[in-house]
């Protein structure tokens, strides 16, 4: 049992402000904590995706497992695995569902049997089509929010995700 100490459980005034849906919740200690920042804009930024694309392919997951296939075919399961943050336990049935749902298909590896290569079929070459329109759209959005601090904003999660890998 982890013992917490009354620092940790004290309200404390945050250096940010809570959204404006929360203004009634008091965020405490949890408003000056980056990751708990990072989760509540992936979050938004995966609903308000959703809202633009097809909610059955909407899957945690399914866009950018599609992309990256796209853009190496022939990418071993363990690769992708590693491309977009996902360890075995979560990327094997990730790719189970886009072959069953007939987005890709996976061969044996020509250099290793053991290991399996996956590529886009026409369907999810399609489907990638759409939902790129939307991908799109979407980082309009994110675009106009971000504004000219795109960049740094871009570099800075770059960094969190090397430093604590």
């Amino acid at each position: 049992m982890v013992a917490r100490t009354r620092k940790q459980i004290e309200p404390v005034e945050s250096v940010a402000e809570p959204a404006e849906s929360n203004a009634d919740v008091k965020l405490g200690f949890l408003g000056d904590f980056i990751g708990f920042h990072l989760r509540l804009a992936q979050d938004a930024s995966y609903r308000t995706f959703a809202r633009y694309a097809d909610k059955d392919l909407m899957k945690p997951g399914r866009f950018p497992a599609l992309a990256i296939i796209h853009l190496n075919p022939g990418i071993s399961q363990s690769a992708l695995g590693r491309a977009i943050a996902r360890d075995k336990s979560t990327v094997s049935p990730l790719i189970k569902d886009l072959q069953k749902s007939g987005y890709i298909a996976r061969k044996a590896s020509v250099l290793d049997r053991r290991s399996v290569t996956l590529t886009l079929t026409k369907k999810g070459e399609r489907t990638l089509e759409k939902l790129m329109v939307r991908a799109n759209e979407h980082e309009q959005e994110l675009d106009r929010i971000a504004g000219t601090s795109k960049g740094r904003l871009i570099a800075l999660l770059d960094k969190i995700t090397v430093g604590i890998a």
